[in-house]
């Protein structure tokens, strides 16, 4: 039987995923990473998929119904948006989601939430929104969210698992054990709610300063990396009487 490489590498780094219930006595938020056209869309962009992909199509599936969930029960919610200067590119990756373009824009299924009073919109122009929500005052979006909602339970879901969420999500954990960030106590990544994209080595090797990206092996270690900083890995979400009438 041939064994693939990712299977390998799941046997020797497994991920323990657990089921997350979220109740009605904790505040929960949810994070939209990246959900935009130009990381998500066929053909939307230099890093947008080249083909229906399995895993990003089901991200959006579940970040979709997250999202509705949270605006049905009030609950807040902030979507990040990677919006790039022209002038300003991010090494060692080409051109993308460049401000005002519809590359920045959030991906059809979930162009909703921009109407919906609990959700804060931030453009950001690095791959780490927590690093991306400061302003020129020194204040941050993010933090601020947290701290106005009395947020306890983060809810993680996007794009890329390895690279923007990843980033994130460990800046977000630092700032958390330094306390910059109460009351919040659990951090968790959605793992059907997030994914990465493909490049395989095949591509990569007529491709000048990209390394192989494959989709699987990558995925699986970004939530690896997250869950060894302190994240907790979900491979369910669920809700139990939240904000039961």
């Amino acid at each position: 039987m041939v064994i693939k490489t990712v299977d390998l590498l799941k046997n020797e780094i497994p991920i323990e995923e657990e089921s997350v219930v979220i109740t009605e006595d904790v505040k929960a938020g949810l994070v939209l990473v990246d959900i935009i056209n130009g990381f998500c869309t066929v053909g939307a962009g230099n890093l947008a998929p080249r083909e229906p992909n399995r895993q990003i199509s089901e991200m959006i599936d579940e970040s979709s119904r997250l999202a509705r969930v949270f605006c049905d029960k009030k609950l807040p919610v902030l979507a990040f948006l990677d919006s790039h200067h022209p002038d300003k590119l991010e090494y060692p990756y080409p051109s993308h989601c460049i401000t005002g373009t519809d590359e920045s824009n959030l991906v059809p299924a979930l162009r909703w939430v921009e109407e919906e009073p609990n959700v804060t919109i931030r453009r950001k122009d690095c791959y780490d929104g927590y690093i991306g929500s400061f302003q020129e005052d020194g204040s941050n979006v993010f933090v601020d969210w947290v701290k106005n909602n009395q947020i306890q339970l983060l809810l993680v879901v996007g794009v890329c698992t390895d690279i923007c969420v990843l980033d994130f999500v460990c800046s977000t954990l630092s700032a958390k054990n330094r306390g910059f960030l109460n009351p919040l106590e659990d951090v968790v990544v959605y793992s059907q709610g997030c994914a990465t994209f493909d490049f395989p080595v095949s591509m990569a090797r007529n491709t000048k300063d990209i390394s192989p990206h494959p989709q699987e092996l990558m995925h699986h270690v970004g939530l690896y990396m997250a869950k060894g900083r302190g994240a907790k890995i979900a491979k369910e979400v669920s809700f139990n009487n939240l904000n039961k009438p």
